[in-house]
């Protein structure tokens, strides 16, 4: 039998009549009643007395998981039921209801969800929404939702239970629903104002809060002892938050109050801490328990008589336009002072102190802001497209939420995949929809299936979802850091949760329950939470497998784990500045939380779960990311610009620098993409003018050849005339294809493989559909220009060089460029090159005349008739050009001019041949316009491979000791590797012991080296003789002390005898011209004689160099002495004197008419140092003259031998500077020839 149903003397159960006639008579009832009236457990049993309760459950819904299992128990006991048979409950992770229960209560989450599978609370006879008054985002969408499903159960009943707050509001939203409203307060509360700056203390400064809450807690105290009306009553304070708690309780303390306990109250405090203000026995004397808003509506805190309020509170608030959850501290509304007053009147009467006027009392809000005008819609927007409730604009909420809100709910939504832009539900969205967690929480999970981490995201997912199961006691924070650094990960937060539950589980597994709690508060975690994380990892489990999700065995990569969550928390991304800051999305910057194990790391990239705004925006579980990572889950949020499109020659493509933003960061500065597919039209211009116009294309395509070689055929003509008058310009030519491929249906080529496809097709029937005509590409006719004109080789000696021509003015190729083999590099004369090519002259020689000083220039005008006579009277290429035009000139104008004025005039590049040397394999050794500096470089290398004739030839033989061979030619044809023939010269190469058989490149070389090859190999061919005349060398080593260590024994014994072979052989001359024996019948017809002569020959010239050298050692020993300053410069001319007539070899290269002058050249010597000291100033003039005159002279041999156009009067001209020295010095002694300065300086002109 049930027990009759009894009510406690509550003043709810006072108006139980009136209460039970409204439900009874009415669909909708609203009740309102302040905390302690009854109303939560009372109204449940009222309606199971009326009959309800039989016919469907009578659900009863609480904002929070333990109010429902409390306010569950309680209404058991008082039925006199078990908990879970007659009533019964269920929150997220607890589900106590049967068969036989009649009333159910529950969090409204979980109403809601029930929703989803049940559209019409079809169990339901009766739903009881509890403290509606707090107005969660929860309780007004069951609000909204039970209006519109009234109309469709008419059975149902409604009931709205709430504090006295704004009862008008939810009775309009239920269509004038009666109200009934209920007194809770069983003793008065006296509200006194003091606000902050009226407090008096003793420095009579204006008071901060700490000092204004001290003085309210003072006159309190006094209050209540002028009371005596029992034990001390407890003070409640409300603060904003944690910092300010900590900081009251600071001030609190150091004023040391008698008998008085501070308590902190706030939501992260761990269970133990919270329990000690609800536990009575502890305590020891005044208790002043420091609140926030926890206290407000959700806590009872025990034996509270006193209330400060300082009027202020943290109130969550939900940015749309920088999509973050603010926490600002806010001036409350009227019903939550209110709420904070009915506080103190619970025990016995109460006084509440506002720390503010009444003016400001009554200036504020009547109410609270309801949720869901101040968070974030994503969840309600997605459980009502789930649910098909229509529009969330026309959805009857009681307050209707901003449109800005709803639309920053859908894209977030849209931003997590779950709706489109059309804002419809995903595939992605139902499965959000499905899970019990916040969307971003949701899409976490989704993505893991896909990456293979759904086993690790679930923990981490479930985490985030639960309170943070780590506790940092305010008085043990530094050994609770140290416990929780165990775990901690470096690079995530994330893995840091990760790694406390394995951690946990670790112990869970081998521990009992007790052991575990102990365990927890050792390591300072919340057992209880710990238990929570673990039931919701559980339900989060299950419901993924409902969805066919599959968790990995595998353990899943730290990259797959992040880029799991990172599908979640798209614009909670950043990119580190300076000082900690961080640039996040929407140019949003903020900082890493200092509690996340990160804050000291800094990453360049990072994500967080939340992002929360207190002093700063913070970013709250923080973890390491790539920015590659980013853009495949953002797919369809990213922006991308493209820069640069051209066309590139190895893709055959055009291509574009891609970038990449997301919410404004670049996630990808620089990447090359195709881009015919973002741009076709563009795409196909460029691959027009790129690939086919300047012909970065490969292909073996006929009309691309054609097109090619017939554009650069004109290219060749414009090059050579130097003229950009004929070819039409690229734009012409881009036209020509444009038109074409648009009548021939190509208009979309825009890649190489699309235009092969389309060409291959094409050509079948028109093969020729794409070639170019000269008609198509000429501007004007190029008919003057010819070969005749403008030559494709230079013809030297039978041998075609080829020519190229190129018109770019500053370019190194500008103008006419000659590709010359390396073993012709000694063989073409410098004079040719000068010439050009015949179309070239006249602009050449116009340049020279143009470049001439004004005084010489003015007899040339006008300069080009003057130049057009000179191209018609001459004959191309024939000697040196500038002698050439020095001599027309002359004849034209009757005025001599000296050819190297010509030469010294400054020219542009292109009046001068530039040279590109290749070696064997015709690869470019070296380029440029200067013959004389590429001669002196590679001059050797060409002498080298001229010896690298082909096999059938006989040049390049070593060790011959006697004339074996046929003949030494003058001269000889060489064909060298690739079939060129070349001009060479054969030499006797003298080595000492033996001779070698070689060629040379240049004449004036062979000239130089075949007398001393010749008389070495007649002097090994006659060893007896050279053996006995080397005896009669009676005063060599007297010569050799003489010389002053020029000279070894060895190398002046060997010179003697050289020079006495030459002597008998007479082939000194051959300098000079004089026959040079080059057979084997000549040298035959020379031995007889040199073996007959070279006995006297030898002796002769052991006596001369004996006398010769002896006064060379006079002369040295008057060089060695003391020296005046002042005549060092005639000093130094007389040595460098002496060791140009010493060389090493001067017995056997100096000409012998000119070596038996020696003695004579010294004695001038021995008189100039004679005079030289009387005569100081004249002689250093001298000497600087004779030195410039040498200087001259050697340059001028240096250029002829690279010209190989050495002339006997050039190597006169040297012993002509020893007949001069005569002249000047020691003029008694007379000399060879007339010499005289301006006669020297006349033949130097004229070498």
């Amino acid at each position: 039998m049930t027990p009759p149903i009894i009510y406690p003397d509550l003043p709810v159960s006072a108006r139980r009549e009136e209460i039970q006639a409204a439900i009874r008579d009415h669909q909708v009832v609203v009740i309102a009643g302040e905390t302690g009236s009854g109303k939560t457990t009372q109204i449940p049993k009222m309606c199971l007395e009326l009959g309800l309760g039989e016919a469907g459950l009578i659900g009863h819904t609480q904002p929070r998981r333990l109010a429902a299992r409390a306010v569950a128990s309680r209404i058991a006991e008082e039925l006199k039921t078990t908990l879970g048979e007659r009533v019964g409950f269920q929150v997220r992770f607890h589900d106590q209801v049967s068969e036989q229960t009649q009333i159910k209560v529950m969090t409204d989450g979980i109403l809601l969800a029930e929703t989803q599978h049940d559209r019409l609370l079809k169990k339901y006879q009766v739903i009881i929404i509890d403290e509606a008054h707090e107005r969660s985002l929860n309780i007004d969408f069951l609000l909204g939702y039970l209006k519109n499903l009234l109309p469709k159960r008419p059975d149902l009943k409604v009931i709205i239970t709430s504090a006295t707050i704004d009862l008008e509001r939810f009775s309009r939203h239920f269509n004038n629903a009666p109200v009934i409203e209920v007194s809770g307060r069983t003793y008065p509360v006296e509200v006194l104002y003091r606000p902050l700056h009226e407090l008096e203390v003793e420095d009579d400064k204006a008071q901060d809060l700490q000092q204004g809450i001290l003085q309210a807690v003072e006159e309190l105290n006094a209050l209540d002892r002028s009371r005596r009306d029992g034990g001390p009553g407890d003070i409640l304070i409300f603060l904003p938050g944690e910092r300010e708690i900590r900081e009251t309780a600071d001030t609190l303390r150091k004023a040391e109050l008698r008998d008085c306990e501070v308590i902190p109250l706030y939501a992260r405090l761990s269970l133990a801490e919270q329990s000690r203000v609800f536990n009575e026995q502890r305590r020891a004397g005044r208790r002043i328990v420091l609140s926030t808003n926890v206290a407000e509506t959700s806590l009872t805190v025990p034996g509270i008589r006193y209330v400060i309020d300082p009027g202020l509170a943290r109130i969550s608030r939900y940015s749309y336009r920088s999509k973050v959850q603010r926490l600002p501290v806010e001036a409350i509304s009227q019903a939550s002072a209110n709420q904070r007053a009915g506080r103190c009147g619970r025990v016995a009467s109460g006084v509440c102190i506002r720390l503010y006027s009444e003016e400001d009392f009554v200036s504020r809000p009547e109410f609270t802001d309801a949720e869901i005008r101040r968070t974030n819609l994503a969840a309600v927007i997605l459980s009502m497209l789930q649910l098909k409730l229509g529009d969330i604009a026309a959805f009857p909420f009681v307050d209707s939420p901003d449109s800005r809100f709803i639309s920053d709910g859908f894209k977030l939504l849209e931003e997590l995949g779950a709706v489109t832009r059309g804002r419809k539900l995903t595939t992605v969205g139902r499965d959000l929809a499905r899970l019990p967690v916040d969307p971003r929480i949701g899409r976490m999970l989704v993505e893991a299936n896909r990456l293979s981490a759904l086993t690790e995201v679930l923990v981490i997912a479930s985490a985030l979802s639960v309170q943070d199961p780590r506790e940092r006691p305010m008085e043990k924070r530094q050994a609770a850091d140290e416990k929780h650094k165990a775990y901690a990960d470096e690079d995530s937060d994330f893995v840091t949760l990760l790694n406390l539950w394995h951690l946990y589980e670790e112990q869970r597994q081998t521990l009992s329950q007790s052991q575990l709690r102990k365990w927890c508060q050792k390591h300072f975690i919340s057992w209880v939470r710990m238990r929570e994380w673990r039931d919701l990892h559980r339900q989060l489990h299950l419901s993924v497998r409902d969805l066919k999700m599959t968790e990995n065995k595998t353990p899943a990569d730290y990259a797959a784990i992040h880029q799991s969550l990172l599908a979640g928390l798209l614009s909670h991304i950043g990119i580190k500045q300076e000082k900690g800051e961080y640039l996040g999305a929407r140019n949003r910057r903020f900082y890493i939380f200092p509690g996340s194990g990160l804050f000291k790391k800094n990453p360049k990239w990072i994500m967080a779960a939340e992002m929360l705004e207190t002093s700063k925006l913070f970013a709250h579980q923080v973890a390491k990311i790539e920015p590659e990572w980013i853009e495949a889950p953002a797919a369809h949020l990213v922006k991308k610009t493209w820069m640069e499109p051209h066309w590139e020659k190895k893709r055959a493509q055009v291509v574009a620098t891609e970038q990449v933003t997301l919410y404004g960061l670049i996630i990808v500065p620089k990447r090359k993409v195709h881009y015919g597919r973002i741009d076709p039209q563009l795409s196909h211009q460029i691959f027009i003018r790129s690939a086919l116009v300047e012909g970065e294309y490969q292909t073996h395509a006929a009309f691309f050849k054609h097109n090619r070689d017939l554009l650069a055929s004109v290219e060749t003509l414009e090059a050579k005339t130097r003229r950009r008058d004929l070819l039409v310009d690229e734009e012409a030519l881009a036209d020509f294809y444009l038109r074409r491929f648009a009548e021939l249906g190509g208009e979309d080529i825009v890649n190489g493989q699309g235009f092969e496809h389309w060409r291959k097709t094409l050509e079948k029937e028109q093969p020729k559909a794409l070639f170019m005509q000269e008609d198509d590409i000429l501007q004007r006719s190029a008919e003057h220009v010819t070969q005749q004109q403008y030559p494709d080789h230079l013809v030297h000696e039978g041998v075609k060089l080829a020519l190229r021509y190129h018109f770019d003015p500053g370019a190194e190729d500008d103008g006419v460029t000659l590709e010359l083999p390396l073993p012709l590099l000694n063989a073409l004369p410098l004079k040719r090159l000068e010439w050009l090519v015949p179309g070239m002259l006249a602009d050449k020689c116009t340049a020279i005349l143009r470049g001439l000083p004004k005084a010489q220039r003015k007899h040339y005008v006008p300069v080009p008739n003057y130049v057009e006579a000179f191209c018609q009277a001459v004959t191309f290429a024939e000697g040196d050009l500038y002698e050439a035009l020095a001599l027309h000139l002359q004849r034209m104008t009757g005025l001599r001019v000296d050819a190297d004025v010509f030469r010294g005039v400054v020219l542009d590049d292109h009046h001068r041949m530039n040279l590109r040397l290749l070696d064997g394999q015709k690869q470019v050794m070296a380029t440029g316009r200067d013959w004389t500096a590429l001669n002196r470089r590679f001059s050797k290398q060409a002498e080298q491979l001229l010896q690298q004739a082909s096999p059938n030839q006989s040049w390049g033989r070593q060790g011959l000791t006697a004339w074996d061979f046929e003949q030494l030619p003058v001269s000889v044809k060489l064909r060298q590797a690739g079939g060129l023939e070349v001009d060479a010269f054969p030499v006797l190469q003298d080595r000492g012991t033996q001779v070698d058989l070689q060629v040379v490149s240049r004449r004036c070389e062979a000239q130089r080296l075949n007398p001393r090859g010749v008389a070495r190999l007649l002097m090994l061919m006659l060893p007896e003789p050279v053996r006995f005349a080397r005896k009669q060398l009676k005063q060599l080593a007297q010569s050799v002390l003489l010389s002053g260590k020029r000279f070894e024994v060895k190398r002046l014994e060997d010179e003697i005898l050289l020079s006495a072979t030459l002597r008998a052989a007479e082939l000194f001359q051959d300098v000079s011209g004089a026959p040079l024996p080059r057979d084997r019948a000549a040298v035959d017809a020379l031995l007889p004689r040199v073996r007959a002569e070279l006995h006297d020959q030898v002796v002769a010239l052991d006596k001369w160099v004996f006398d010769l050298h002896s006064r060379l050692h006079r002369i040295q020993k008057q060089l060695n002495g003391k020296v005046n300053l002042q005549a060092v410069p005639v000093l130094n001319d007389i040595k460098q004197q002496l060791d140009h007539l010493f060389v090493s070899d001067y017995l056997s290269v100096a000409p012998a008419e000119w070596l038996n002058s020696y003695p004579r050249y010294l004695q001038a010597i021995e008189v100039r140092l004679e005079k030289y000291p009387r005569e100081l100033r004249q002689q250093c003039l001298a000497s600087e003259q004779l030195q410039q005159l040498w200087q001259s002279w050697q340059k001028k041999l240096t250029e002829a031998q690279q010209r190989d156009q050495v002339t006997p009067e050039l190597l006169s001209f040297r012993w002509l500077l020893e007949e001069y020295r005569v002249s000047l010095f020691a003029q008694q002694l007379g000399t060879r020839q007339t010499v005289s300065e301006k006669r020297l300086k006349q033949l130097l002109a004229g070498l």
